[in-house]
């Protein structure tokens, strides 16, 4: 089941990367509309796909600000 998963994610990172090749030449307002709503498309879908395959979320704590706030001592010398 991962596996399939994994090939749907590639394959929409891959449709992700030929589009923004497409804007980078020359298009009609139209054409460059409807890449760029396909863009959207795709991009909406990977967002959903990696959610639903990985739903965990793990979030650290930003150590740098800690850090800066922090009064420096001989034991944070480590």
């Amino acid at each position: 089941m991962i596996d399939t998963e994994l090939a749907l994610l590639r394959t929409h990172r891959n449709n992700i990367s030929r589009y923004q090749r497409l804007l980078k030449t020359e298009l009609t307002e139209f054409e460059r509309r409807f890449i760029e709503r396909r863009l959207a498309e795709e991009r909406s879908a990977i967002e959903k796909l990696a959610a639903f395959t990985f739903p965990l979320a793990f979030h650290t704590p930003n150590r740098a600000s800690e850090n800066a706030t922090a009064p420096l001592t001989a034991s944070s010398h480590g």
